[in-house]
């Protein structure tokens, strides 16, 4: 698939807005609000100072008949967009965007706490995150947490995941989580925890034992790193076991292959803590070290995804929660991000990025030609 330019994806989406007193291209009011975002604009009062202070510059590559909107009219827009819509054409761009997609797809899932309204619940949003190029794929929203067992297998057929190993929480670690992942030619890690009550019990109880009569110690099934620094002593054990056949619940799980655990115990100050990690994995001929590095992996979209959203992009800030708006807010900050992220022609984190498209015209100019016209 040839990359697609962002003009080209926008272009194509289909306008179901009910009402329209002057009618506003669809295209160029996505692509004023992305690039607003991309410059660090947090509300749509920002958005329209954004949209008439570079109104000049807007016309060199849009051809604004109406004008720049006022922030009501981009409120009103956004607000109408088909959400189902933006998402798929995301995907489809991200799709063109990664040709070579490996390695860990993080599935997890964030709250905008601020859209919450009397009426209406924040939105949570699920994002499927690939770890080592740090670009988010995808993403849906659900009403809360507990509906991430819905969302999930929808985002799974959005994406194109083959060859990948998908991590996710206990939330998500159902057995029809699990067969899609297989039928996308994937394979998974899951969390275990009690709401699979049986199957955590039989993986603690055998994976336990091992650990206490020290059996793997010398095999690749066992790995231990030790860490230190500022102040904290910290000990992970990573344990794996591809001898499942007693297994109870075995055959229910589409494509398993092995269970495993990560004990972690942290000393500061004095204080010693313990926490332990049960999982099943599908992964084939990976030894515990390598199933140790893709678990941590897991965690770098709550790092480099979820608070890069509320540090530079004021996530958990924004109030727009009226109809479709904030869930469309959403996706547009994600391309934003994804856009920020890709960007190399500057070396610095994404808030240097933001305020370098602010001060310097001929960077975002790049923005401009390397994402949105080609």
């Amino acid at each position: 698939m040839k990359k697609l330019s962002l003009m080209e994806v926008l272009e194509g989406i289909e306008d179901t807005r009910r009402s329209r007193s002057v009618i506003y291209p669809l295209h160029e009011v996505l692509i004023i609000m992305l690039l607003a975002v991309i410059c660090g604009a947090t509300s749509y009062a920002k958005v329209e100072m954004f949209g008439k202070s570079k109104e000049v510059w807007l016309r060199t590559f849009l051809k604004l008949e109406y004008g720049i909107p006022d922030a009501c009219t981009f409120r009103n827009i956004i607000k109408e967009i088909d959400t189902q819509q933006l998402h798929t054409l995301f995907c489809d761009w991200m799709k063109s965007v990664v040709r070579e997609l490996y390695g860990v797809v993080a599935i997890d899932g964030k709250q905008a706490r601020r859209t919450k309204d009397a009426k209406k619940r924040p939105l949570h949003v699920v994002s499927a995150f690939a770890t080592e190029c740090g670009l988010v794929l995808g993403q849906l929203a659900c009403e809360e947490k507990s509906n991430e067992i819905t969302a999930i297998p929808k985002l799974l057929e959005m994406l194109e995941i083959k060859g990948c190993i998908v991590t996710i929480d206990a939330m998500g670690t159902q057995t029809a989580i699990a067969k899609a992942i297989i039928d996308k030619k994937a394979d998974y890690i899951l969390s275990l925890k009690e709401n699979q009550k049986n199957l955590y019990n039989d993986v603690k109880l055998y994976l336990d034992d091992i650990r206490q009569e020290k059996r793997l110690l010398d095999s690749e099934n066992y790995h231990k790193t030790v860490d230190k620094g500022h102040g904290r002593f910290e000990v992970r054990e990573c344990i794996i076991s591809e001898e499942i056949s007693w297994l109870p619940s075995k055959s229910d799980w589409s494509g398993i292959n092995g269970v495993g655990a990560i004990y972690c115990s942290v000393e500061k100050d004095g204080v010693t803590s313990e926490q332990s990690h049960y999982f099943i994995y599908s992964c084939i001929g990976l030894n515990a070290e390598q199933i140790m590095k893709y678990k941590r992996s897991h965690w770098g979209v709550e790092n480099n995804l979820h608070w890069v959203l509320d540090m530079a992009f004021r996530e958990d800030e924004s109030r727009a929660r009226k109809d479709n708006s904030a869930e469309n807010f959403n996706v547009i900050r994600q391309i934003a991000f994804n856009i920020l992220k890709s960007e190399k022609c500057f070396k610095g984190g994404i808030t240097d990025k933001q305020f370098k498209c602010l001060l310097d015209p001929s960077y975002l100019d790049k923005i401009v030609t390397n994402w949105l016209c080609s």
